[in-house]
Protein backbone atom coordinates (compact mmCIF):
# COMPACT_ATOMS: atom_id res chain seq x y z
CA UNK A 1 0.00 0.00 0.00
CA UNK A 2 1.05 3.79 -1.15
CA UNK A 3 0.30 6.93 0.90
CA UNK A 4 -0.40 9.95 -1.88
CA UNK A 5 1.79 13.26 -0.82
CA UNK A 6 1.10 16.80 -2.34
CA UNK A 7 4.35 19.19 -1.37
CA UNK A 8 3.07 22.66 -0.28
CA UNK A 9 5.42 23.71 1.50
CA UNK A 10 8.17 25.87 -0.72
CA UNK A 11 8.52 29.74 -0.75
CA UNK A 12 7.44 30.18 -4.71
CA UNK A 13 9.71 32.74 -4.82
CA UNK A 14 10.68 33.25 -8.68
CA UNK A 15 6.84 33.02 -9.02
CA UNK A 16 6.30 35.80 -7.02
CA UNK A 17 2.77 34.50 -5.26
CA UNK A 18 1.62 31.24 -3.23
CA UNK A 19 1.98 28.47 -6.29
CA UNK A 20 -0.51 26.00 -4.76
CA UNK A 21 -3.50 28.94 -4.71
CA UNK A 22 -2.78 29.06 -8.43
CA UNK A 23 -5.82 29.00 -10.82
CA UNK A 24 -5.66 26.42 -13.68
CA UNK A 25 -8.65 25.79 -15.76
CA UNK A 26 -10.54 27.26 -13.24
CA UNK A 27 -9.19 24.88 -10.07
CA UNK A 28 -6.26 25.85 -7.98
CA UNK A 29 -3.30 24.03 -8.48
CA UNK A 30 -3.89 22.08 -5.25
CA UNK A 31 -6.79 21.14 -5.75
CA UNK A 32 -6.07 19.27 -9.05
CA UNK A 33 -3.08 17.19 -7.45
CA UNK A 34 -5.06 16.08 -4.21
CA UNK A 35 -8.13 15.41 -6.87
CA UNK A 36 -5.52 13.06 -8.76
CA UNK A 37 -3.90 11.65 -6.06
CA UNK A 38 -7.16 10.80 -3.94
CA UNK A 39 -8.25 8.93 -7.48
CA UNK A 40 -4.87 6.78 -6.40
CA UNK A 41 -4.20 6.52 -3.12
CA UNK A 42 -6.28 4.99 -0.24
CA UNK A 43 -4.63 7.77 2.11
CA UNK A 44 -3.42 11.49 1.13
CA UNK A 45 -1.91 14.22 3.03
CA UNK A 46 -0.55 17.46 1.83
CA UNK A 47 2.73 18.48 3.64
CA UNK A 48 2.71 22.81 4.17
CA UNK A 49 2.91 25.54 7.37
CA UNK A 50 0.21 27.39 6.72
CA UNK A 51 -2.63 24.82 7.18
CA UNK A 52 -5.44 26.78 7.38
CA UNK A 53 -5.24 27.66 3.74
CA UNK A 54 -5.95 24.34 2.39
CA UNK A 55 -8.57 22.99 5.40
CA UNK A 56 -11.53 23.05 2.91
CA UNK A 57 -9.66 20.35 1.37
CA UNK A 58 -10.70 17.77 3.90
CA UNK A 59 -7.14 15.99 3.92
CA UNK A 60 -4.80 15.83 6.49
CA UNK A 61 -2.23 18.89 6.41
CA UNK A 62 0.95 18.31 8.16
CA UNK A 63 3.32 20.90 8.87
CA UNK A 64 7.28 20.53 8.70
CA UNK A 65 8.70 18.12 11.60
CA UNK A 66 12.02 20.07 11.16
CA UNK A 67 11.48 23.81 10.12
CA UNK A 68 13.65 25.48 6.89
CA UNK A 69 14.72 22.28 5.74
CA UNK A 70 13.50 22.14 2.12
CA UNK A 71 11.67 19.87 0.21
CA UNK A 72 14.44 17.34 1.62
CA UNK A 73 12.12 18.10 4.82
CA UNK A 74 8.79 17.85 3.12
CA UNK A 75 9.83 14.40 2.13
CA UNK A 76 10.93 13.66 5.15
CA UNK A 77 7.88 14.97 7.01
CA UNK A 78 5.32 13.01 4.52
CA UNK A 79 7.44 9.80 4.73
CA UNK A 80 7.77 9.59 8.51
CA UNK A 81 3.72 10.59 8.82
CA UNK A 82 2.32 7.95 6.34
CA UNK A 83 0.57 4.77 7.04
CA UNK A 84 1.76 2.98 4.60
CA UNK A 85 5.43 1.72 4.03
CA UNK A 86 6.27 3.61 0.84
CA UNK A 87 4.33 7.39 -0.39
CA UNK A 88 4.33 8.75 -3.47
CA UNK A 89 4.99 12.79 -3.65
CA UNK A 90 4.45 14.86 -5.76
CA UNK A 91 4.87 19.16 -6.00
CA UNK A 92 1.98 21.14 -5.68
CA UNK A 93 2.72 23.17 -8.78
CA UNK A 94 2.37 20.00 -11.76
CA UNK A 95 -0.81 20.65 -13.36
CA UNK A 96 -1.16 17.64 -15.80
CA UNK A 97 -0.06 15.06 -13.18
CA UNK A 98 -0.80 11.90 -14.85
CA UNK A 99 -2.54 8.78 -12.85
CA UNK A 100 -0.82 6.40 -15.67
CA UNK A 101 2.59 7.42 -14.74
CA UNK A 102 2.02 7.57 -11.20
CA UNK A 103 0.90 4.24 -11.39
CA UNK A 104 3.89 3.12 -13.05
CA UNK A 105 6.29 4.45 -10.82
CA UNK A 106 4.26 2.68 -7.62
CA UNK A 107 4.71 -0.61 -9.73
CA UNK A 108 8.14 -0.21 -9.73
CA UNK A 109 8.57 0.24 -5.98
CA UNK A 110 8.35 -3.21 -4.94
CA UNK A 111 12.28 -3.81 -3.54
CA UNK A 112 13.82 -0.17 -4.59
CA UNK A 113 14.13 2.53 -1.60
CA UNK A 114 13.17 5.27 -4.86
CA UNK A 115 11.71 5.22 -7.95
CA UNK A 116 12.26 8.06 -9.41
CA UNK A 117 11.88 9.29 -13.23
CA UNK A 118 14.92 10.54 -14.90
CA UNK A 119 14.73 12.28 -18.24
CA UNK A 120 18.17 13.45 -20.04
CA UNK A 121 19.68 12.60 -17.19
CA UNK A 122 18.42 14.68 -14.82
CA UNK A 123 16.20 12.73 -11.79
CA UNK A 124 12.79 14.62 -10.78
CA UNK A 125 12.56 13.78 -7.08
CA UNK A 126 9.60 15.80 -6.50
CA UNK A 127 7.96 13.07 -8.60
CA UNK A 128 8.56 10.09 -6.79
CA UNK A 129 8.60 7.15 -4.72
CA UNK A 130 9.88 6.79 -1.15
CA UNK A 131 9.73 3.55 1.20
CA UNK A 132 10.37 4.22 4.67
CA UNK A 133 13.78 2.60 4.70
CA UNK A 134 15.13 6.44 4.03
CA UNK A 135 13.90 8.10 6.97
CA UNK A 136 17.40 7.62 8.96
CA UNK A 137 19.47 8.98 5.52
CA UNK A 138 17.24 11.86 4.50
CA UNK A 139 17.02 12.88 8.90
CA UNK A 140 20.88 12.17 8.99
CA UNK A 141 21.30 14.64 5.82
CA UNK A 142 19.08 17.08 7.10
CA UNK A 143 20.62 17.26 10.79
CA UNK A 144 23.90 17.88 8.54
CA UNK A 145 22.52 20.55 6.33
CA UNK A 146 22.59 18.73 3.45
CA UNK A 147 19.47 19.55 2.12
CA UNK A 148 19.88 18.77 -1.81
CA UNK A 149 17.22 15.71 -1.86
CA UNK A 150 19.57 13.15 -4.01
CA UNK A 151 22.54 13.62 -1.43
CA UNK A 152 21.02 10.52 0.36
CA UNK A 153 20.35 8.24 -3.11
CA UNK A 154 24.28 6.87 -2.62
CA UNK A 155 22.60 5.08 0.69
CA UNK A 156 19.79 3.55 -0.66
CA UNK A 157 18.56 1.46 -3.51
CA UNK A 158 17.23 3.58 -6.08
CA UNK A 159 15.45 2.69 -9.33
CA UNK A 160 15.19 5.49 -12.00
CA UNK A 161 12.50 5.24 -14.73
CA UNK A 162 14.38 5.95 -17.95
CA UNK A 163 12.49 8.84 -20.30
CA UNK A 164 11.71 5.45 -23.13
CA UNK A 165 9.86 3.43 -20.01
CA UNK A 166 7.94 6.91 -18.87
CA UNK A 167 7.11 7.88 -22.45
CA UNK A 168 5.28 5.16 -23.07
CA UNK A 169 2.47 6.07 -20.33
CA UNK A 170 2.78 9.99 -20.81
CA UNK A 171 4.10 10.83 -24.49
CA UNK A 172 5.14 14.29 -23.70
CA UNK A 173 5.81 13.97 -19.79
CA UNK A 174 3.61 16.62 -18.91
CA UNK A 175 3.05 14.79 -16.06
CA UNK A 176 6.50 15.92 -14.77
CA UNK A 177 6.18 19.83 -15.75
CA UNK A 178 5.99 21.88 -12.58
CA UNK A 179 5.68 25.63 -13.14
CA UNK A 180 8.00 27.91 -11.00
CA UNK A 181 7.26 31.38 -13.33
CA UNK A 182 4.59 33.41 -14.25
CA UNK A 183 5.63 32.06 -17.95
CA UNK A 184 5.83 28.46 -17.35
CA UNK A 185 2.38 29.18 -16.09
CA UNK A 186 1.77 30.90 -19.46
CA UNK A 187 3.24 27.93 -21.06
CA UNK A 188 1.11 25.39 -19.04
CA UNK A 189 -2.51 27.58 -19.72
CA UNK A 190 -1.57 26.90 -23.80
CA UNK A 191 -1.13 23.62 -23.58
CA UNK A 192 -4.24 23.08 -21.66
CA UNK A 193 -6.43 25.17 -23.72
CA UNK A 194 -4.67 23.04 -26.98
CA UNK A 195 -5.58 19.92 -25.27
CA UNK A 196 -9.02 21.11 -24.29
CA UNK A 197 -10.33 23.73 -27.47
CA UNK A 198 -13.83 24.30 -25.90
CA UNK A 199 -11.50 25.23 -22.36
CA UNK A 200 -12.12 28.99 -20.93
Amino acid sequence: MTTGIVLAGGKSSRMGFNKALVEFGGRRLIEIAVDRLSGLFPEVLIIANDPDLYAYLGVTILPDLVPNSGSLGGLYTGLASASHPRAFFAACDMPFLNPDLISLLVREAEGWDVVVPRVAGELHPMHAVYAKPCLPYMKEAIEGGRLKIAGFFPRVRVKPIDEATLRTVDPDLLGLMNLNTPLELERAEAIRRQRSPHAA
